[in-house]
């Protein structure tokens, strides 16, 4: 990426970097929640789907504004962390916070779509034989339902890449802080002379956004197959 400036190339690592542990960070609990919403029925099911969809209807600004009530320095969340050290406001961490909520819907619903097309009966035929509900999921499970974790990681990842409104609402646009790809974008174009380094990085967007794209879909087509096949 010899052709981007220094700025741009700022915009597009720390772009990687909030991306990547909003994805990494969100899994664990994207897989949990995917697996609750499949297979466990409990009081309250449609609210907490509703909830995990919920980024997905509100104005992103809205998202961001909320997130900066509840981790705001002086907010019931951002205040307790801060004593610990861990500040959000106006920091990369934000920036993967928020990223993290965004992407967090299509991550579950791929992995849940996953989950709902094992048959239950391979599972229970595992618990039969003795086996504890962690074992018949990391044995019987996780294998099977792999190839949608690692398509909805892909989407969620792009997803958080491509994020905006929530983002510079909670954390502002610092170049070389908080200023992600979609940012620098937009300060591109706010000044005179701009366009040319904003078409290069929304060049670099298209490029990461179709790859995800496409690596998402053969997955999901290689999984169909496998499923297909046995």
């Amino acid at each position: 990426m010899g052709w981007l400036g220094p700025e741009e190339w700022q915009a597009v690592a720390l772009s990687l970097k909030v991306s990547f542990w909003a994805t990494l960070v969100g899994l664990p609990l994207g897989v949990f929640t995917a697996y609750a919403l499949a297979r466990w029925q409990f009081p309250g099911k449609q609210v907490v789907n509703g909830l995990v969809h919920l980024p997905l209807i509100l104005p992103p600004v809205v998202t961001g504004y909320l997130l900066l009530l509840a981790f705001g320095t002086t907010g019931p969340l951002g205040g307790t962390l801060e004593q610990i050290g861990i500040v959000f406001a106006f920091r990369w961490t934000g920036a993967a916070l928020a990223a993290g909520v965004m992407a967090f819907p299509l991550m579950v619903r791929a992995i849940r779509l996953s989950i709902e097309a094992v048959d239950p009966r391979l599972e229970e035929a595992a618990a039969t034989l003795g086996a504890s509900r962690a074992w018949v999921f990391a044995t019987v499970t996780l294998p099977l339902i792999l190839p949608g974790i690692l398509a909805g990681a892909i989407l969620a990842f792009a997803k958080a890449m491509g994020e905006f409104g929530a983002t510079i609402t909670f954390v502002s646009n610092i170049p070389g802080q908080t200023q992600t790809l979609p940012s620098a974008v937009y300060a591109f174009l706010q000044v005179p002379g701009g366009e040319a380094p904003a078409m290069r990085l929304v060049i670099v967007s298209i490029v990461i956004a179709m790859g995800a794209l496409l690596l998402s879909e053969a997955i999901a087509r290689r999984a169909a197959a496998r499923v297909a096949g046995a």
